[in-house]
């Protein structure tokens, strides 16, 4: 017998961590209902805890604290829109119209189908603590460098320059700045998602035309 082999985990060990991980994404779940209907300081860990349906005891097993809570939330949602975003600009391949439907995605599949998200992104989360803006920071980085490489790779697939070598950033800093403020604006300040796909079409198209304004033919 090979004893060079790692032993298999036991199937009672599989399912332990199974459990873990379903305690620790009910209670990301719990909490994200709750900051985003009630606020972040309106919402306790005992609360949490509750509408988990575990003790709060498991709670701080997971988590430090209310701020390493929301700050892993973060985590778990940027990685999703970086994700959903970042796929569809690879299947765009380059193209102008695959850069648009990555902005309709981002109103139509993230915005409209999970407005608490929005709320924890753009709103909940900012403004709490030196900690969790440079959290924040990170995330959005990560995001407007998403976009920058993806209005690279439209120029190049069109064969165009851009004004300056700084019209990519530029541009990718605006286009979430823009996103983030319409999600804000007409999710939760006016809270009208039934007419946020029409308007999400308008600005996609409101960006493209900066896209193309902003190059020339090389």
């Amino acid at each position: 017998m090979d004893k060079s082999h790692k032993k298999l985990p036991r199937r009672s060990e599989l399912r332990r961590q199974r459990e873990r991980e379903q305690r620790f994404l009910s209670i990301l779940d719990a909490a994200e209902n709750l900051f985003a209907k009630n606020g972040y300081h309106h919402t306790s860990m005992e609360e949490i805890a509750d509408l988990a349906e575990v003790s709060v005891g498991t709670v701080y097993f997971y988590f430090k604290n209310k701020e390493d809570l929301i700050s892993q939330m973060l985590e778990k949602i940027g990685f999703q829109l970086r994700n959903l975003l970042g796929r569809e600009f690879e299947n765009a391949d380059g193209s102008i119209e695959g850069f648009k439907r990555a902005g309709i995605l981002f109103f139509e599949e993230f915005c409209l189908n999970h407005p608490q998200k929005v709320a924890i992104l753009f709103r909940e989360s900012a403004g709490q603590s030196n900690r969790l803006e440079e959290h924040r920071k990170q995330i959005f980085e990560k995001l407007i460098q998403d976009v920058q490489n993806a209005l690279i790779r439209v120029g190049d697939n069109l064969k165009v320059s851009y004004q300056s070598p700084f019209s990519p950033e530029v541009m990718a800093v605006s286009i979430m700045g823009m996103y983030e403020r319409i999600a804000y604006q007409y999710l939760i300040w006016q809270n009208r998602p039934n007419d946020l796909q029409t308007i999400g079409q308008d600005a996609v198209d409101f960006i493209v035309g900066g896209i193309l304004n902003l190059s020339s033919k090389t």
